[in-house]
């Protein structure tokens, strides 16, 4: 006899499952008028499947069965370890469950419950449906169905349960998979790549990408040396070579990049270089000086890449000139001319490129030709005058017809200006680029007219019968050219030296490098932007040179504050006496401030032509203001000449500028006494000079038309008695060279007396006669 249920130790509630026959629902659905349904075989086996499929519940196994009586365990509140409340037999249970367990346990009864109440939902609402269309029918279609209806919805009820099984089945066992990595099926193993074989690299362009490392496999497996598939991958690996030593080469490095390109085949490789030497100016206008000196160096080896090279690049200047291409013409036309400047090209070449283009005069051949005489003048000034003397002729024709556009015609007279100024910041070779001597080099000339072969021929991969004996012969040479025997012998006279040279040797290197050097300048940048900062950032003086002088500078670096102070004054729009005031602050803190200002005066005043007129009188009063104050001596001033030769535009504006300061600062009295001051006559021979009236006038002149004449007082009484001067410098002269010739005088004199005595008494004599004949005729 069961014993009553307390309060206290009722069992837990069940959850209601669709196979309860006392449920809720089961009891709505009996008392429901529809007409009873019986079940569906496939239902009940579904169900079956389910409840094997599905792990024991814990709740259902403490409960025990469905007619919903509590167990004696649960009464007496102590549950059994293997019985039930039946005396069934059960398997133990374990004495503790591990906390990965009791999570899976929780996952599978929440899916577990959300499948229940979606398949409780979708049976509501498939029992909703159906009691709908019940209500639809009329009593008499209901209670006269047929039964092939009853058959036909049986089975409708039975192929959607099906399917639900079947989408519930495959929900479950993805799940499963996502939770059991190791139950997952293994992916099959990606077949293996095919063998990257010569055969597979077809085309002119390589082909298929081969890392080096695989390259460099390939070639040491390859046993025969001669086969097409050999060549064909060191023709590869050459291409590659030549291209990056061609693309990486600038001003800096060509030295280093020269011995290199030198130990490919350049024999072999020759139409490759020229490719890729055209493709790279073309790309880089800017280098092309750079890729005609290594052309330069080339060419005194092989002096048929150089021709070959020359070739291609007029026809390629020939091709754009028909076509009308500006742009590949103007790279053509700068690549020949520092071939002209290396003397890889005859000046012939450039005289009849010049008389082409100006032939028949265009805006674009025009600025074409001036861009051209730029870059080669130099060079044609020197090596063919009169050829570039008729080009300036035919430029200055071209001005005078002005057919031409106004903007094009300011180009020919810039040209003309830069001629005068003998081609001063277009030189014909950088210092770093002349790396060959003219005895060395050898120079091609090629006229436009005549026809050219590209030997395009040479750019594709060709099969060489001879491979392997070209090749020798090839590095045979490069030992000829890179001097690789005496390196070797270099190499032997080393490894036979003493130990104490390698030890001294090998400290030495430590030492080396040990050394760090620091080639970005970020230091330097850092400073500078310090220094700026605060100079903005103050709102006087005082505060600026305060929070300045905190700054703790290295040895040297007090230059870079003068060059940052003088730099944000000429950056600003009107000078600002904030300037003035903070560089007199430093000039009279430290003498080291002083002589770094009067550098900078220097450098300005030789730069003087770079500024814009704003700059210059922003600097040319902030050094005023210094001079002014005495802040800077006036000795700085022997760095100025004023003669007509020697200033600029540029200079005589500033040295206006500053001597009008100066005068609004001291008064022209006072100035005129500090520029007559006998202590610093020395320091203003320069300005005021003496040495010509020519440029004694020039100076007058100047000062006189800037409004400060009164300073040139002692100038003008220096020109006014320069006659005088010179009479009496003259004079000393003729005295000395009377004294010398008195003595050669008296001997002259003595004999001339003594003749003069004979004339006057043989006159006498006559005289005497002469009066005897006339008595006698009276």
């Amino acid at each position: 006899m069961a014993p009553s249920a307390s309060p206290a130790a009722s069992p837990p509630r069940r959850r209601h499952s669709r196979r309860d026959d006392d449920s809720p629902r089961r009891r709505k659905r009996r008392a429901s008028p529809s007409p009873p349904r019986s079940p569906s075989p496939g239902a009940d086996a579904d169900r079956r499947r389910r409840s094997r499929a599905s792990p024991p519940d814990p709740d259902r196994r403490r409960g025990g069965g469905g007619d919903g009586k509590p167990s004696e365990e649960k009464e007496n509140g102590h549950a059994k370890p293997g019985r039930d409340e039946e005396g069934d037999d059960r398997p133990p249970r374990r004495a503790r469950v591990s906390d990965d367990e009791k999570e899976d346990g929780r996952r599978r009864r929440r899916a577990r419950d959300s499948d229940e109440e979606r398949d409780d939902r979708r049976g509501k609402r498939d029992r909703e449906r159906d009691s709908r269309r019940h209500r639809r029918r009329s009593p008499s279609t209901e209670s006269g169905s047929s039964p092939d209806d009853r058959r036909r919805r049986r089975h409708r009820r039975d192929e959607g349960s099906r399917r639900r099984d079947d989408r519930r089945r495959r929900d479950d066992d993805r799940g499963e998979r996502r939770r059991s990595p190791e139950n997952r099926e293994p992916t099959p193993p990606l077949p293996p790549p095919p063998p990257l074989l010569p055969e597979m690299i077809p085309g002119r362009t390589g082909g298929i990408y081969i890392p080096p490392f695989r390259m460099a496999q390939m070639l040491r497996e390859v046993e025969d040396k001669s086969s097409p598939e050999y060549q064909r991958l060191t023709w590869d690996a050459l291409k590659k070579s030549i291209n990056g030593l061609v693309n990486k080469v600038n001003a800096t490095n060509i030295k280093n990049i020269v011995p290199e390109l030198f130990a490919e085949n350049l024999v072999r490789g020759r139409g490759l270089f020229c490719q890729s030497c055209i493709k790279s100016q073309m790309a880089s206008p800017g280098f092309t000086d750079v890729f005609a000196a290594l052309v330069a160096v080339v060419n005194t080896k092989f002096p048929e890449i150089g021709r070959l090279l020359l070739v291609r690049v007029v026809l390629q200047l020939k091709r754009a000139y028909k076509r009308n291409d500006k742009p590949q013409l103007l790279a053509a036309t700068k690549f020949i001319a520092h071939l002209v400047n290396q003397v890889v090209a005859h000046e012939l070449v450039a005289l009849e490129l010049l008389t082409v283009l100006l032939e028949n005069p265009t805006d674009d051949s025009v600025e074409v030709a001036v861009g051209f005489v730029k870059e080669c003048g130099a060079m044609l000034q020197d090596l063919s005058p009169q050829g570039l003397h008729a080009i300036f002729e035919r430029f200055r024709g071209i001005l005078h017809e002005g057919e031409i556009d106004k903007r094009v015609q300011f180009l020919i007279e810039g040209l003309f200006a830069i001629r005068k100024a003998k081609f001063q910041g277009f030189p014909a070779i950088r210092p770093e680029l002349d790396l060959v001597e003219q005895e060395d080099q050898f120079t091609h000339e090629i006229s436009l007219e005549d026809d050219l072969d590209a030997e395009i021929n040479l750019n594709v991969f060709k099969a060489n019968p001879n491979f392997v004996e070209d090749e020798k012969a090839y590095e045979s040479l490069k030992r000829s050219i890179l001097g690789a025997e005496s390196s070797e012998d270099e190499e032997g006279s080393d490894a036979a030296s003493d130990d104490e040279d390698k030890e001294e040797s090998d400290e030495e290197e430590d030492e080396e490098q040990m050394e760090i050097r620091d080639r970005t300048e970020t230091n330097l940048v850092n400073l500078r932007r310090t220094i700026y900062l605060t100079i903005m950032s103050s709102v006087d003086f005082e505060e600026a040179g305060h929070k300045l002088m905190k700054i703790k500078l290295e040895p040297g670096q007090e230059m870079e504050l003068c060059i940052m102070l003088l730099e944000c004054c000429s950056q600003e729009r009107t000078y600002l006496r904030y300037y003035g005031l903070l560089g007199q602050r430093f000039c009279m803190i430290n003498k080291v401030y002083q002589e770094n200002f009067e550098k900078c005066f220097v450098q300005q005043y030789s730069m003087i032509h770079r500024l814009e007129t704003n700059k210059l009188r922003n600097v040319a009063k902030f050094f005023a203001h210094l001079l002014g104050t005495d802040a800077l001596p006036w000795h700085v001033l022997a760095y100025i000449r004023l003669t007509e030769e020697d200033t600029t535009s540029s200079s005589r504006i500033f040295i206006k500028i500053l001597f009008q300061e100066l005068s609004e600062h001291l008064g022209i009295r006072l100035l005129n006494e500090r520029l007559n001051d006998p202590n610093m006559q020395g320091s203003f021979e320069s300005i005021f000079p003496k040495d010509h009236p020519k440029n004694t006038r020039f100076s007058i002149n100047f000062f006189t038309s800037i409004g400060l004449g009164g300073i040139t007082e002692s100038l003008r009484e220096y020109l006014k008695n320069m006659p005088r001067l010179i009479m009496q410098q003259q004079k000393p002269e003729s005295s000395e060279s009377e004294s010398s010739g008195s003595e050669s005088g008296s001997e002259i004199s003595i004999s001339g007396s003594s003749s003069e005595s004979d004339s006057e008494s043989s006159s006498d004599e006559g005289d005497r006669r002469r009066s005897k004949k006339r008595r006698k005729k009276t």
